[in-house]
């Protein structure tokens, strides 16, 4: 997954069924630094009390599977200027779960031995959207309620790097350092990082 925006139109609630549903809205093929890719941009709306409360769009990037010796593309050096950073830790327990969770079956997230042997990664591939979740509590934490956040995976991270969430004014990342043997990178999915902006929203209870 290479990302997406949410827009939160209102407080999704508890106990109160909601209803999904999903239309896509373009599909394009192009030719990236890792060879031929398939995109395809899928909306979902979900609603409560037939009033749409959260609008999500899911960006799928599609590739062949690579050649593990091939030396992966460079990811973007992440920034070090952050006013917030807050380390956290990813196992493979919590990447599992996260893979039913979110009806993503890709193996490069559970399967180790697949993720290593077939596509090349030194670990488990953290789902960027898992990431992103992460960013989301820290944004609202510090900038108020949110009415906007979009992320883009521009490399990905693995479950035995070490994570920092990075927050500066709207902008918020994911740095990482340790198994891909670089500098720290910004980017999540092939060395994530995750790139985000979020924007505020008044208060509602």
């Amino acid at each position: 997954m290479a990302g997406g925006p949410l827009a939160f139109h209102a407080p999704l609630k508890a106990g109160v069924p909601a209803e999904e549903k999903t239309v896509v809205e373009d599909q394009t093929h192009k030719t990236g630094r890792s060879g031929p890719l398939g995109f395809v941009t899928l909306r979902h709306e979900i609603s409560q009390a037939d009033d749409v409360v959260l609008t999500k769009w899911q960006d799928l990037v599609y590739r062949a599977d690579p050649d593990p010796p091939a030396p992966r593309p460079e990811a973007p050096v992440a920034q070090t200027d952050e006013t917030e950073a807050r380390a956290i830790e990813f196992d493979s327990t919590l990447l599992f779960r996260n893979s039913p969770l979110t009806l993503n079956r890709h193996r490069i997230h559970y399967d180790l031995d697949y993720a290593r042997d077939v596509e090349g990664y030194p670990g488990l591939v953290i789902h960027g959207p898992l990431l992103a979740q992460h960013l989301m509590p820290m944004a609202t934490e510090v900038l108020g309620n949110l009415s906007w956040f979009a992320f883009r995976a521009t490399a990905p991270v693995v479950h035995i790097e070490r994570v920092t969430l990075c927050l500066r004014g709207h902008s918020l990342w994911v740095r990482c350092r340790d198994s891909w043997k670089r500098p720290p990178r910004c980017g999540p999915s092939r060395a994530v990082r995750i790139c985000g902006t979020s924007k505020m929203r008044n208060a509602e209870l």
